[in-house]
Formats: structure tokens, C-alpha cells, sequence
């Protein structure tokens, strides 16, 4: 079972993933600098007077390499989940993201439990959208649940 802290610490880790891959799509950051510099400035730093949770690094590593390494096969399964008309290009640049790090869990990180993958990627939308958009993400993630794990 998860001690308290390695939860805080893999909820940590999600977060940052999210942030560093938004990062990387707005400014096209390389992978190998982008680890770094979450590695280096932003993975239990005091930011703005602000304390960062320490991060589990090797899956924050994970989570943001893997998401890159199966960026098409990802992308895939979230379009098939949309409704239609809708393409993820459409999608606020940030739930795209919550959406490709919970799709990545749910088809590679077999050690996650589906509902713990699910909930946390809720609770990573309940800090950046309303609870409108939380449902969304929940949606759309058990549906893809239902299709990568049986």
C-alpha cells in the first residue's frame, strides 16, 4: 500500500508532468533540457514564496518521456474518445495534456491502479478548470480505461 508521502509525492509528480509537458509544447523545449530543468528548479523548489511538494523524479521521468515516446499512439486513443466533430487541437492546450499524462498511466504503468490513475488526473484538473471540466477529464479517461485495460 502507498505511504502518504510517495502518494503526495506521485500526485506531485503528475503535476509536474502536466506543467513540463505544457511547457514543452508551447516553447518546443527538448526532452533531455526540459527533465533538467524540472530536475534542477522546480521539483520540491520554493518558488515565488511558494513550497513544491517533493516530486517522485524517476516517475515524473517517466510519465513526461513516455508521454512523448507514444505521443501519436496516445493522441489516437483520445481522438477516438472525443465526440465528434471535436479534435484535440481544439482542446485548451492544458487539459490536452492532463489527458495524454492520464492516457499515458492508463496504457503503460500497469503498477497504477485505473481508478487511481483516473482521480488523480481529476484532481490535477480541479487546479487549472472548474468542476465542469474535471468531469470531462474523468470521462474521457475511463473511457479510455475501458479500451487499454481490461
Amino acid at each position: 500500500m502507498n505511504t502518504p508521502a510517495r502518494s503526495r509525492a506521485r500526485s506531485a509528480s503528475r503535476l509536474a508532468a502536466v506543467q513540463a509537458l505544457y511547457q514543452r509544447h508551447m516553447e518546443k523545449t527538448p526532452t533531455a533540457r526540459l527533465l533538467n530543468e524540472f530536475h534542477q528548479h522546480r521539483l520540491g523548489a520554493e518558488i515565488e514564496d511558494e513550497q513544491y511538494e517533493e516530486a517522485e523524479v524517476d516517475f515524473f521521468d517517466d510519465i513526461v518521456s513516455g508521454v512523448i515516446a507514444r505521443d501519436e499512439e496516445i493522441d489516437a486513443a483520445l481522438t477516438a474518445k472525443l465526440a465528434e466533430g471535436w479534435t484535440l487541437a481544439r482542446l485548451d492546450k492544458t487539459m490536452l495534456q492532463i489527458l495524454r499524462c492520464g492516457t499515458y498511466e492508463l496504457m503503460a504503468r500497469q503498477d497504477v491502479p485505473k481508478a487511481t490513475a483516473i482521480s488523480e488526473y481529476v484532481d490535477v484538473a480541479h487546479a487549472f478548470f472548474d468542476e465542469r471540466e474535471a468531469k470531462f477529464v474523468n470521462g474521457v479517461l475511463d473511457a479510455v480505461a475501458k479500451e487499454v485495460r481490461s
